[in-house]
């Protein structure tokens, strides 16, 4: 296994004391590298309306973690396993069938949560694991998480690099995109395995019930600030990555010892709150 020390020893540089102890590093680095590709994801996910697809995915992790304690296999492995089968599912399912993309998410969705519950509901032992995927812990991250998420950063910005425009384009209207003689079905499956995957890793950094969050607020946050595309990409890219460090550092304290991922998605709720400003400030009558 490549040897992340490197790495670790570049964090213990910063001036902070929480950051002197390996777990610490281990969860910099993670959210370092997931920070952005939740920013770039959450871009298109907000552009796309692809919330609820999101949401989908991330509650098939139940399925996934209850599969994996089952079959004494790691959940690590079993989850983005089984969310990239759910997202690509999803994805043909729109694409071959007549119902609207929400009824096929929402058919989904339902099944993955009963299929979890149903695993768990049999050995309820199983529950006590799941709690740790439910809330999300990034201080748990290993040296082989971050390895896979290195993989999945360099994979996702170099899909981004050569693809952006065409994934905008098929945004806006895939029929014209296709006629265009842009390849939208590849372009389809490679942006929803690549969002599965982002998405079972945040659900291990900040739990079932807030992946959706680390993805849309920034973004969303990103939208109300931004003049343009442009723009959008690197407010999303400044909200998402502050909002994580300054989180992680907050949660470490003494004095608030809280969860890492509520403390990040509240900074980042904090930050949609002051993009509110702007546009407020502009309606407001002069005098």
């Amino acid at each position: 296994m490549i040897d992340l020390s490197p790495l670790y020893g570049l964090v213990a540089l910063l001036p902070f004391d929480c950051l002197q102890v390996r777990f610490m590093q281990q969860a910099f680095l993670g959210l370092l590298l997931l920070a952005p590709m939740a920013a770039v994801m959450g871009i298109m996910v907000v552009n796309f309306r692809m919330a609820f697809f999101a949401d989908a995915i991330s509650h098939s992790a139940f399925a996934g973690v209850a599969l994996g304690l089952l079959f004494s296999v790691d959940p690590d492995w079993t989850m983005p396993a089984f969310g990239l089968l759910v997202g690509l599912g999803i994805m043909i399912m729109q694409r071959h069938s007549e119902l609207s993309s929400d009824t096929v998410i929402g058919v989904f969705f339902s099944g993955m949560v009963a299929f979890g519950l149903a695993i768990v509901s049999r050995d309820r032992s199983l529950a006590r694991d799941l709690q740790r995927f439910l809330y999300g812990d990034i201080l748990t991250i290993s040296d082989g998480q971050l390895l896979c998420l290195i993989a999945l950063f360099v994979a996702l910005m170099g899909f981004q690099t050569l693809s952006y425009n065409q994934l905008l384009y098929i945004g806006l209207n895939p029929t014209l995109a296709k006629a265009h003689r842009i390849r939208v079905a590849v372009h389809q499956y490679i942006f929803t395995g690549l969002l599965a995957l982002i998405v079972m890793f945040a659900v291990q950094a900040v739990g079932v019930l807030l992946v959706t969050a680390m993805l849309i607020v920034p973004a969303a946050a990103a939208r109300n600030l931004a003049r343009s595309a442009g723009t959008m990409f690197w407010w999303a890219l400044l909200i998402s990555l502050s909002s994580s460090i300054i989180g992680l550092l907050i949660s470490a304290q003494d004095w608030a010892r809280t969860a890492t991922g509520a403390t990040v998605i509240l900074i980042a709720c904090g930050w949609f709150g002051l993009s509110l400003l702007p546009a407020a400030l502009q309606r407001r009558p002069h005098h």
